[in-house]
């Protein structure tokens, strides 16, 4: 698959070069695994680029490896052997004095199993050499925590170094949809949702389904079960490494709330656990995988709280794959295909949700939510507002517009205007949102 958007991204990548050519810079590229950082680093725009990938070995055969990107890349012979990264690092930050290069960094957070030191030294390093160096240096990780805690913990050495931080984001919906048309002009409505609801937009995924000809729903959810399918273990592949031993409890959180259960007491109820308040905490605030929803103007300490999974794709893997992992493990895999044709229709409801919400997100001028009473009856599946101009739209969303009916919002919004003075003082448009819309 071709390079696809990233333009902003791009643009500053560029700014930092151009701005290192004179004093070294540091960019912190994070986001989930599979999102691109390493092809975007690639593209920065310069000429000469190293690359260390850091992988979970010993530090003395880490540095053979940069010794040789080194030499190759610099034509610079390195006599003996260095096994040390602070000496690889030093060296790196004087040779770019006398020529600019850039430095990528990949999978950094893995220096933490290979040596923790290495922060300080590079941070002493980076603080003695940069004024005078021009180096320009990337550094990307995929474990977003970890990630978050070597720059933006205030007693980390690292911490207040870079420059300049991008958070890479999946693919916005007008970029699926280009990209789509690329690979299937004649798609339909369907196989945009079927898109949108396995990947949410992660290019990876996006690359796993159309390189390889799957542009209709029909092959794209058939994809999914396919022997040695690359999407069976990708869950648990990305998050093992995030929660460790505890890994059993989160999935089981986890796979509740992809399944349905939005409120602490019916996730509570679902496990047979009490007290999972602080297991919530972590997933929303430090692994933020999940969201405390709130109905749209509602009070910070309402009681009305859900929580939802903020990946489409972990969605579907705990929804699917992690909920009849039984079925995975005995390799029961037409069975589990039976199930995700059978209950589809139920999941990608939600999704068409999702994606309408990123789409009016995605134009930055909208405050965006869904609206439900204390006891669930009353539900609205998508409100957008706009403050400035001081107005709202009030959506049901239906796959089938003909099974809209006007009467019933017009009631469900009754019931919340009383409750929601904030919208009650705007003008209120009523309608549907179908698969014709998106």
């Amino acid at each position: 698959m071709k390079f696809y958007n990233r333009e902003k991204e791009l643009e500053e990548l560029k700014n930092v070069l151009l701005q290192s050519k004179n004093e070294s810079k540091m960019t912190v590229l994070m986001g989930r695994r599979r999102i691109g950082k390493t092809e975007l680093a690639l593209k920065c725009g310069d000429a000469t680029v190293l690359y260390f990938f850091v992988g979970k070995k010993a530090e003395s055969l880490l540095c053979q490896d940069f010794a040789e990107e080194i030499s190759k890349k610099l034509d610079y012979p390195i006599l003996g052997k260095i096994t040390s990264f602070s000496e690889i690092f030093r060296l790196v930050m004087q040779m770019s004095a006398k020529r600019p290069f850039t430095l990528i960094i990949d999978e950094f957070q893995n220096f933490l199993k290979v040596n923790p030191t290495i922060f300080s030294d590079i941070q002493r390093d980076w603080d003695l050499y940069r004024s005078n160096s021009r180096l320009n240096l990337i550094i990307s990780g995929s474990v977003f925590t970890l990630m978050k805690k070597i720059f933006e913990d205030y007693n980390e050495p690292l911490f207040g170094r870079a420059n300049a931080r991008i958070t890479l984001k999946p693919f916005s919906t007008s970029t699926l949809k280009s990209i789509l048309a690329d690979f299937n002009p004649d798609y339909t409505q369907e196989d945009l949702l079927a898109l949108f609801s396995i990947t949410g937009g992660v290019p990876w995924y996006v690359s796993l389904l159309l390189d390889y000809g799957r542009v209709t729903k029909d092959q794209m959810l058939a994809a999914l079960t396919e022997d040695n399918s690359p999407f069976i273990s990708e869950g648990k592949n990305i998050l093992i490494e995030e929660f460790g031993t505890d890994y059993a409890i989160y999935f089981s959180i986890l796979v509740s709330i992809a399944s349905g259960m939005r409120t602490r007491a019916e996730i509570e109820s679902e496990l047979g656990i009490d007290n999972i308040g602080s297991y919530l905490i972590r997933l929303e605030t430090y692994y933020r995988l999940i969201t405390k929803s709130l109905p749209i103007f509602a009070k910070a300490n309402s009681k009305k709280v859900r929580y939802k999974l903020n990946d489409c794709f972990l969605i579907f893997w705990f929804r699917f794959f992690y909920k009849y992992q039984s079925l995975v493990e005995n390799n029961a895999l037409k069975s589990l295909a039976a199930i995700v044709e059978r209950d589809y229709s139920t999941v990608s409801g939600y999704m068409m949700e999702r994606y309408f919400a990123s789409k009016f997100a995605e134009e930055g001028k909208y405050i965006i939510g869904k609206w439900w009473d204390r006891k669930g009856g009353n539900e609205i599946d998508l409100i957008v507002a706009d403050p400035i101009a001081n107005e709202a739209w009030i959506y049901e969303l239906k796959k089938n517009e003909e099974k809209y009916n006007a009467k019933v919002l017009k009631e469900k919004t009754k019931v919340m205007l009383a409750q929601t003075p904030e919208l009650a003082k705007m003008k209120i448009h009523l309608g549907v949102l179908s698969l014709s819309d998106m």
